[in-house]
């Protein structure tokens, strides 16, 4: 071997010995860098004419295991998704209360315990029917009901609205992964080409990957070029050779009516198409799921209780009449102008201390039509008509005087159809068509109506003058307390299954609801949050860096160079001896 080919091989290996030195430092160093994964050199031989002329460093790379990286991939999606649904369904849980007293004699939240706090001043008011303290504690009630229905209904859309801004702020973060990752793939093609180590911007873009999993599912490869691809479930591309960016407009009011499937939140769009339905997992899958099922089928379970509260106490409300009387009496429900009715209902014109005025006692049946029927309860009187709506009213033509009814055995629609004044919505105690507009009638809540819980006598014969209404009546009561407490049907909603029982146990049913999906929620996060951790780990322990090994890889490349060096000393002196022995020679 020649002296220049001994000298060159010592070159070589320090060269080689610096770099892997310099590249262990490097990995020290970066040994905290999220997803920076151990490099190695990659050395060979170099032979020259069959004689190995020393040692060459061709590369510098990380052993991802493909395999591995795609389980994290997919367990950091899942991990996404469930915290999502933690948090929400967790905020949802404070927003319905608990139904169970606490250790320092607080009462439960609920609307069990609500319902339940009407139901004690009810009770309390059938003792003392008339006493306008306790039914002013009555609608009080009534009230805290229907302003909790608001409040959790109000909080359940914000709960979606939130979802919604979400969404779009998480398709920004999309969007910057997308294109975080097309310059990667550009950049690592570029320094390929050119000779120089791509294994740095590899992590990178792998770190952005897995970025991009934890908000939405994706499918990917990387192809014979280097390129990473990227795809939804459906294959529409998110990165191929370009950065394929998705589109989100958000809502800008979201109420229990608003929903994707009608328009009223737009699709998450990639090329023009939507792929909403494409995306099942990450944070924003589970938005998705939360915006428009989770979180409506609460809705649908506080309706469902609003609904039959409004229903039952309002067929309460119609049975009575109030003292004093009111001059005007305007319906509530918009009927059709058809009408079909048993039974008779009586209508009287009654003084302010209840006196009877004028009376009618009329036989529904004879009327096929509303309009007929208004006609036939105007004179004596009164005078009633039906506005464009169909809302019937019924008003007494003199100053002073007010009206009563009592349904008898009034049956509008069939036999077990509602009663007159129920029918037609004339002393209702609550408006609303849901838990959104839940509400004690203005005029009642202000004070300047009263609980209309007198009943007009029904006797068969009545006399002008006489005592007609009483101050408050213990039947109307009772029955307001047997509506809460008693056997109620309630239709399958939001994925309790049709029930029967009482109101408090309905709501105590959809408190129970939704802390169970809160639990399993909870339980569904550690497992994710496990596995995630798993292959997290598994990875870190494949490729992350190990700081006593590097060390020691370090010592032992020190060696490495320290050898080399000599040699180089050694070639050196032995050169120079020759030169010497050449020259004195």
């Amino acid at each position: 071997m020649s002296l220049d080919i001994a000298r060159f091989i010592a070159f070589s290996g320090l060269t080689a010995a610096e770099m892997q030195i310099n590249l262990a430092a490097s990995n020290i160093a970066n040994a905290d860098t999220p997803g920076y994964t151990r490099k190695t050199a990659d050395q060979s031989s170099v032979v020259t004419g069959g004689i190995g002329t020393g040692v060459a460093i061709t590369g510098i790379s990380s052993d991802v295991d493909r395999l591995l990286l795609k389980s994290l991939i997919g367990a950091t999606s899942d991990l996404g998704s469930a915290n999502v649904t933690n948090s929400v369904l967790s905020e949802l849980q404070q927003l319905f209360g608990n139904t169970s007293s606490s250790g320092n004699g607080t009462s439960g939240t609920s609307l069990a315990n609500t319902l339940a706090s009407l139901e004690a001043a009810l009770s309390s008011l059938a003792g003392t029917p008339s006493s306008v303290s306790l039914q002013s504690a009555v609608v009080n009630a009534v009230n805290d009901v229907a302003a909790q229905l608001r409040t959790t209904s109000s909080g359940i859309q914000n709960l979606r609205a939130n979802a919604d801004q979400d969404i779009s702020s998480s398709v920004d973060s999309i969007n910057a992964d997308i294109k975080q990752i097309a310059a990667l793939n550009k950049s690592i093609k570029q320094e390929a080409a050119a000779g120089q180590p791509t294994a740095d911007l590899e992590d990178q873009r792998n770190t952005a990957l897995q970025d991009l999993s934890s908000y939405m599912n994706v499918s990917y490869f990387t192809n014979s070029s280097g390129d990473l691809q990227i795809f939804t479930a459906s294959g529409q591309p998110l990165v191929d050779a370009a950065a394929h960016t998705m589109s989100y407009t958000p809502s800008t009011d979201v109420t229990a009516a608003t929903s994707y499937s009608s328009g009223g939140f737009s699709g998450i769009t990639v090329n023009g198409v939507d792929v909403t339905s494409q995306i099942s997992s990450g944070k924003v899958g589970a938005l998705i799921t939360l915006r428009d099922k989770t979180l409506p089928a609460a809705q649908d379970q506080l309706d469902q209780l609003a609904q039959q509260l409004k229903s039952s106490l309002n067929e309460v409300s119609n049975q009575g009449t109030s003292l004093p009387p009111p001059a005007k009496l305007t319906g509530s429900a918009s009927v059709p102008d058809a009408f079909s009715a048993t039974g008779t209902v009586r209508i009287a014109v009654v003084g302010q201390s209840g006196n009877l005025v004028s009376y009618k006692d009329i036989d529904l049946s004879q009327f096929t039509s509303v309009t007929d029927l208004a006609n036939a309860i105007s004179g004596s009187g009164l005078t009633a008509s039906v506005d464009a709506s169909g809302h019937l009213s019924i008003t007494a033509t003199t100053a002073g005087d007010g009206i009563s009814i009592n349904e008898m055995t009034s049956s509008v629609g069939g036999s077990n159809g509602p009663g007159f004044s129920d029918y037609f919505g004339l002393n209702d105690l609550v408006t609303g068509t849901g838990a959104s507009d839940f509400a004690v009638r203005g005029d009642i809540l202000d004070g300047n109506a009263p609980l209309p819980t007198s009943t007009l006598d029904p006797s068969a014969t009545l006399t002008a003058g006489n005592q007609v209404l009483s101050p408050g009546s213990a039947i109307v009561v009772n029955a307001f307390s047997s509506a809460l407490t008693g056997s109620t049907k309630f239709a399958a909603a939001g994925g309790l299954n049709a029930t029967t029982g009482t109101f408090a146990n309905y709501a105590a049913a959809i408190v129970s609801s939704v802390a169970n999906k809160a639990t399993q929620a909870t339980g569904m996060l550690t497992a994710k949050t496990t596995a995630q951790a798993t292959y997290a780990n598994s990875m870190s322990a494949e490729t992350g860096v190990n700081l006593d090994e590097e060390r020691a890889r370090i010592s032992a490349l020190q060696n490495k160079y320290s050898s080399a060096s000599e040699l180089i000393q050694v070639v050196n002196s032995m050169f120079n001896s020759l030169m010497s022995a050449i020259q004195s020679g």
